[in-house]
């Protein structure tokens, strides 16, 4: 079996996603992972984890779905069968922080939001010289993304998904001068993925905060 995360946009009606699982069922998938990442306006935007017996399926699957009055698939991705759920996985990246040795705990906090949020980059960097301490993948230019921090320091996370580019997340670390910002280039960041990050942010400060300088 292949496993896929399929995001869909569904209705916000009762019964709407089981109609979706049900035609996941007819293209010949199981549904063995939800994650409601957002939510308004009578939509939602639902995250699946599907297993399929093959990905000559995938078109299947996408046509099947799209039967469905009102939905539609905003990307289909193969993932590895052993990774878990996402919400399972925001929870192991705790884990394995909180289980790191403290000298690890900067390297681990940001190799595993730069991979359980699939980003195309990702950069530790320090908010006040804007120096990027690590960094994943193609990362924009540190000066800009200091800009960009400097000026978003008034926005929450609840806040930031509805200001925010929807290609870039971040979040500060409290207690240090640190913060972790992470770029998308094909998925758009949503709600509850900002919240979750904002969360495993607050997760690393009480094991990394120290006073700021």
């Amino acid at each position: 079996m292949l496993t896929f995360v399929v995001r869909v946009w569904v209705p916000d009606r009762p019964g709407a996603l089981g109609l979706v699982a049900s035609r996941i069922g007819a293209a010949g998938g199981d549904v063995v992972g939800i994650d409601i990442l957002e939510r308004g306006a009578g939509q939602a935007i639902d995250e699946l984890v599907v297993e399929l017996p093959s990905a000559d399926l995938v078109d299947l699957l996408v046509s099947e779905v799209g039967e469905v009055d009102g939905v539609a698939v905003e990307e289909v991705r193969l993932i590895e069968s052993s990774r878990p759920d996402p919400s399972i996985h925001r929870l192991e990246v705790a884990a394995r922080l909180i289980e790191a040795s403290p000298d690890k705990r900067l390297d681990v906090f940001a190799n595993e939001l730069y991979e359980c949020f699939d980003a195309s980059w990702c950069a530790l960097m320090e908010t006040v010289t804007h120096d990027v301490l690590i960094e994943f993948g193609p990362v924009p230019d540190a000066a800009w993304m200091g800009a960009f921090l400097d000026g978003s320091r008034h926005l929450s996370a609840e806040d930031a998904g509805g200001m925010a580019p929807p290609d870039m997340a971040w979040a500060t670390v409290d207690g240090t001068q640190w913060a972790i910002v992470l770029g998308r280039s094909d998925v758009p960041f949503r709600a509850r993925e900002r919240m979750q990050l904002a969360l495993l942010a607050r997760i690393a400060s009480a094991l990394l905060g120290r006073p700021a300088a």
